[in-house]
């Protein structure tokens, strides 16, 4: 890194309570999101489980 690059980096002013807040809902947005979508998936794999177990099942 050269000595201008270092120099033209402002420094991050911390947030506000209320600017924190925010962000944190943001992220459990944003985390429940994702929760909800994998449970999405992890039931539709299994019921594609169970038919392939009735498919399998039908046929001797």
């Amino acid at each position: 890194m050269l000595i201008k690059e270092v120099e033209t980096i402002k420094p991050i002013k911390p947030l506000t309570p209320e600017q924190q807040r925010i962000n944190t809902l943001k992220q459990q947005v944003k985390r429940s999101q994702d929760a909800v979508k994998s449970e999405r998936q992890r039931q539709q794999v299994a019921k594609v489980q169970q038919r392939l177990m009735k498919a399998k099942a039908i046929k001797p």
